[in-house]
């Protein structure tokens, strides 16, 4: 009972030490000068949703599980369907893609997950920003692209921008979560269990670049159930220029993330 104590004490502890600074990073931005408000009359080409779901062994590495992935994904695109209302601008969906267009779409996908990590680690950890973002922080310069040939996505030439969405969740075995906890009561190591991350950008479709950003490594919902998914979507669109609030969450519990 002692030993049961002790852990749930030290675990509880690590939680909130862990909240500090993911408190303290930023996780959304706007392109200086981007504005758009609703009903603007511009069409946003929204793409499928690219979801990974899985495991994260007691090492640390991401085990893919299929019946996961394909259950999440239908919860993401039914509940980014019934939210699409917010976004306040015309949304409609990219064509359905074959052969070239199909890589093409997937390449572009995998882009933007790319970048959308890439601005995490170099731009809103505001320590680690590179050379080229740290001019006119104060003016909170966000300057990041997907590249011009995005013009060549099917359905491009009918939008004005793109909405993609990223979502990769790792749940933590039995063996992540206990060495979590061996490794806090022993050498007082702080071990991650379980990974989260959900990525929703806003790209111009004409030059390619990055006009809106949400982007967190910690995200909250179970993706595998339908509830989780519509709360994850939620905080996938929350701040999208021109789109409306999402209704009052329940607080993310984040012993369950």
């Amino acid at each position: 009972m002692k030993l049961g104590r002790g852990i749930a004490v030290a675990g509880a502890a690590w939680l909130a030490w862990v909240a500090v600074p993911a408190a303290a990073q930023e996780r959304t931005a706007v392109r200086a000068g981007f504005e758009l408000p609703p009903g603007s009359g511009k069409t946003i080409l929204v793409f499928r949703p690219a979801v990974s779901v899985g495991a994260q062994s007691t090492g640390g590495m991401f085990e893919p599980n299929g019946d996961w992935t394909d259950q999440a994904r239908r919860n993401i695109e039914a509940a980014l369907t019934e939210q699409q209302q917010r976004v306040g601008n015309r949304v409609v969906a990219a064509p359905e893609s074959y052969g070239a267009d199909a890589q093409l779409v997937e390449e572009y996908t995998a882009l933007f997950a790319a970048v959308s990590q890439s601005v995490i680690d170099y731009q809103f950890f505001v320590g680690n920003r590179l050379p080229t973002k740290k001019r006119d922080n104060k003016a909170n310069v966000f300057d990041w692209s997907l590249g011009s040939g995005i013009a060549a996505l099917p359905g491009a030439r009918d939008a004005d921008y793109a909405l993609f969405l990223y979502n990769k969740d790792a749940y933590g075995s039995t063996g992540r979560k206990l060495l979590q906890v061996v490794a806090l009561l022993g050498p007082g190591i702080a071990i991650k269990s379980g990974e989260h991350a959900g990525y929703a950008g806003l790209v111009d479709l004409r030059t390619g670049d990055l006009l809106w950003l949400n982007a967190d490594n910690a995200m909250g919902g179970d993706v595998r159930t339908p509830e989780g998914a519509q709360k994850r979507v939620s905080q996938l669109l929350e701040g999208l220029p021109g789109s409306t609030p999402a209704p009052a969450t329940a607080p993310v519990n984040t012993a369950q993330r």
